[in-house]
């Protein structure tokens, strides 16, 4: 399917980006006569012999007309300047190269498979697709965008949003393809691709909408009915009765809303668990709005009676809230397959043959046996045998090895894999689900469905509270109007019903959790199942990853040793010298190391990428080669063996080793490994003091996971063990009796994440690693991870406190309810303070935080 033209934009910040010759005329050297000149705006021609003119970042800059010229300043003033840059220059276009080799790319997305994934059919022949264009920096990037699509033939709307880099694009189907709308946007500066909007971030959106508008409403409802029930608290014997009345009838009006709309979950959910006959926490809560309100309404209806609108809205406006906050936390969980979808490319390059041209076609099609080229800077789409190139590949987030792992002809990659150094050509082995990404996959959901759904302890006595408390009113009711005095039988009964109204007791937990789970939002852990809280209190084993959990997971340079004239210093600018702009792990810790060193910037010609080997090159004069021991020595003619290689496991094990020598000899040793995080002694010490064992379980070398266990000072430690071998180590700390909290980073963490109660994982890490976690660290920060036990152990006590008093205030109000000492407005009175102290002594886990030096 070919991809209709490019329309040209008109003449405003549409217009394509000048030659370099325009802009450069356009500068203050612009002289003589036969100098072009373009507008520094629009980029337009600029005829006139006087043309306008502006100083802008000290330069002189022209312009067409006095609308592009107040327009720059404007923008200049504003401190949009960088759109100006070539960067991010507006409209400016993707170069030629960039473009050829991105066309097959947009075609593939006009293919029925990758159109199903992406493309919404709307009605009337229309179709949506949502695009992620890269480098959106303002709303101006976001205006161009908008502007520039919906002038493509058949586009309806095109709305760029920039909080959240995306673009929402309705066109007409038959006038308009992917391709084209791809296209469109490299014609102005803009690089885009299709973003797939899941199923579930739909029901996820619907879902958070939905409640907020309930608990707008009842937000509302609440505030509105006090501004009636305050008055009547305060001054009710100095009303007139009619305007009472009038006021009753208002908050009557103000509360249906409330409870059929705001409330109408909480009913749902009651008349859920009674048709499964199950008494869950909804039942007392819908009890309790549904009496209140209909006494309320009958004590409307007959002009005599209490009513309690206000606390019926004040108290659903309460459990909305902690039921929206507990959403909010809730849905940062997604499914092992969802995400597998989102590891893997969405098209490839299938080859005829070895060394043929390469054809982009839909990772959806690929069948076992076929040939297909793995770039550079790309992610293997299956698994496969490699048939020609050699590369490093890393592949720490399927099998925690820290290092790329360098493939060759023969030897099998695997899906999920990131191609670091060279050109791949794969023979395909095996293609979704039957490849080795799919199969984590596959160990993850059979740990999430096995993992025990912990109940709080509210839930655990809702069902006896329940059936206590409608025995107690209906004993009440049956008392007084047999014995006592039949007048008083019903307001007694709603009294008991309203003052033992479940309130305190319903928020008693969810309060505190979404208190607990703001106070560690902004420490930086999310908490993704409401189960975590209440197992990081009991836990007593924490298990943790090495790569990218413990240690950073990337090179750094750990020593340096001259072997010649230069020092430290020189080697290493020798050595960043080659390296620079280069993607390699390797390349950018030397540079990294290296940018500390002063000196003019080193002459680099006739670079040559050795794979699998190194680098050669001549650096200020001087060849030089820079990687493995046995390639730098052959440099010099009379080298009869390679240098010395073995220290670096000796000192460090599982670093590497990289040699810069010359024709006279080698120069350095440059000795590089992983780093540990900074935070990782303090999270240690601290999980020592809260009583936990620590256990180290990796699937790096062996002999590197027992040295950093050793560094780390952790006992327990096993290494070169496989994600499914992670899962059987848990399983058997639990056999042994123990509450273990798993923490990693990497899609092979995910089994285990999900096999112990309670995971972490860290948010640099894997997707797919975090959607099995019931928490993700969003930062590398790691000594939070002891944070949250300290503060799921107070926020544990904080619930028993709320939950103890819920239960002494029911004990102490429902007699005297019972005994018709305590009214219906009372109880209401009492009912909301009781709310309002379970929420305030939640709350002040929103200051929680701080390490805990003793066990709970």
């Amino acid at each position: 399917m070919s991809s209709p033209p490019v329309t040209s934009p008109s003449a405003s910040l549409l217009a394509p980006y000048p030659p370099a010759a325009l802009r450069h005329a356009a500068g203050p050297g612009a002289s003589g006569a036969g100098a072009r000149l373009a507008c520094f705006h629009c980029g337009l021609p600029v005829t006139d012999t006087e043309p306008l003119a502006a100083e802008l970042d000290g330069s002189r800059r022209v312009f067409c007309c006095g609308g592009c010229q107040a327009l720059a300043q404007t923008l200049h003033a504003a401190g949009f300047a960088h759109l100006y840059g070539d960067e991010a220059r507006f409209a400016r276009p993707i170069d030629d190269d960039a473009r050829r080799e991105a066309e097959p790319i947009w075609a593939a997305y006009d293919t029925p498979e990758l159109r199903s994934q992406f493309v919404r059919p709307l009605d009337g022949g229309r179709a949506e697709i949502t695009l992620a264009p890269e480098n959106i920096r303002c709303a101006a990037c976001a205006w161009l965008i908008e502007q520039h699509l919906s002038r493509q033939p058949g586009v309806e709307s095109a709305v760029a949003n920039v909080a959240t880099r995306r673009v929402v694009v309705r066109w007409r189907d038959g006038a308009q393809t992917v391709a084209g709308l791809l296209a469109a946007l490299a014609g102005i500066g803009y690089m885009a691709w299709p973003f797939e909007v899941s199923r579930t971030d739909q029901q996820d959106r619907r879902a958070r909408r939905g409640l907020l508008m309930r608990m707008a409403v009842a937000m509302l409802g609440m505030m509105q009915v006090m501004m009636y029930a305050w008055p009547i608290y305060t001054h009710e014997a100095t009303i007139d009765p009619g305007q009472l009345q009038l006021m009753r009838w208002a908050s009557f009006a103000l509360t249906l809303p409330v409870v059929f709309y705001a409330a109408s979950p909480i009913f749902a959910g009651a008349w859920r668990s009674l048709r499964q006959r199950h008494m869950g926490m909804d039942v007392p809560v819908a009890i309790g709005i549904g009496a209140g309100f209909a006494a309320s309404a009958l004590a409307t209806v007959r002009g005599v009676g209490e009513v309690y609108f206000d606390s019926v809205t004040m108290f659903v406006a309460f459990l909305l809230l902690a039921r929206y906050l507990e959403l909010r936390v809730r849905q940062a969980s997604r499914s092992g397959a969802e995400m597998l979808a989102r590891q893997l490319p969405a098209t490839c390059e299938r080859l005829a043959a070895t060394g043929a041209a390469g054809e982009r076609v839909p990772v959806a099609r690929l069948h076992a046996g076929d040939l297909i080229r793995v770039k550079a800077g790309e992610i293997v789409p299956a698994d496969g045998a490699v048939v020609a190139g050699a590369s490093e590949l890393d592949e720490s987030m399927l099998t925690g090895e820290s290092r790329p792992v360098r493939r060759a002809a023969g030897e099998t990659v695997l899906a999920g894999s990131f191609n670091t150094a060279s050109p791949l050509e794969l023979r395909i082995t095996r293609v979704g689900a039957g490849t080795r990404l799919a199969e984590i996959v596959a160990v993850l959901d059979r740990a999430l469905a096995e993992k025990p759904r912990l109940a709080t302890l509210a839930d655990r006595v809702a069902g006896w509270f329940v059936a206590t408390l409608l025995v107690l009113a209906a004993l009440t009711g049956l008392v007084w109007g047999v014995w006592i005095d039949p007048s008083r039988a019903l307001l007694v009964t709603i009294a008991v019903l309203v003052v033992s109204c479940p309130c305190a007791l319903s928020l008693a937990t969810p309060a505190a959790l979404a208190a607990a789970g703001a106070a560690l939002s902004r420490r930086g852990v999310l908490l993704t199942r409401g189960h975590a809280l209440e197992t990081l209190a009991r836990v007593t084993d924490v298990v943790l990853d090495k790569t990218g959990t413990l240690t950073e997971g990337r090179f750094a340079v750990a020593a340096v040793e001259p072997l010649a004239d230069a020092d430290q210093a020189q080697c290493l600018a020798l050595a960043a010298a080659m390296e620079r702009g280069g993607e390699h792990p390797i390349a950018r810790a030397l540079v990294a190391a290296a940018q500390g060193s002063a000196g003019m910037p080193l002459q680099v010609s006739g670079m040559r990428n050795v794979p699998g080997q190194g680098l050669e090159a001549i650096v200020d004069g001087r060849r030089l080669r820079l990687g493995r021991a046995d390639f730098v020595a052959a440099l010099r003619p009379d080298s009869g063996q390679a240098p010395d290689t073995g220290r670096s496991d000796a000192d460090h094990p599982g670093a590497t080793v990289v040699w810069l020598g010359a024709p006279a000899g080698p120069l350095a040793r440059f000795v590089l490994a992983d780093v540990e995080r900074a935070q990782t002694p303090q999270l240690l010490a601290r999980l020592r003091e809260l009583g936990v064992r620590c256990h180290l379980v990796s699937g790096d070398h062996a002999d590197a996971v027992h040295w950093w266990a050793s560094h780390f000072g952790i006992a327990c430690v096993a290494g070169a063990v496989t994600p499914e071998g992670k899962r059987d180590y848990v399983a058997r700390l639990q056999q042994g009796g123990a509450v273990v909290l798993a923490v990693g980073d990497g899609i092979n963490d995910a089994p285990v994440l999900a096999q112990a109660q309670v995971s972490i994982a860290i948010g640099s890490g894997a997707p797919l690693a975090q959607a099995g976690a019931d928490a993700v660290l969003t930062h590398g920060g790691v000594g939070e991870i002891a944070t949250a036990l300290a503060v799921s152990r107070q926020t544990r006590r904080v619930v028993r406190q709320n939950l103890g008093w819920a239960f002494f205030y029911n004990v102490v109000a429902i007699p005297l309810a019972a005994t018709g000492l305590v009214t219906a407005w009372m109880a209401g009175i009492g009912m909301s303070l009781s709310s309002l102290l379970v929420v305030a002594n939640a709350w002040r886990l929103l200051r929680a935080g701080k390490p805990q030096h003793k066990g709970v």
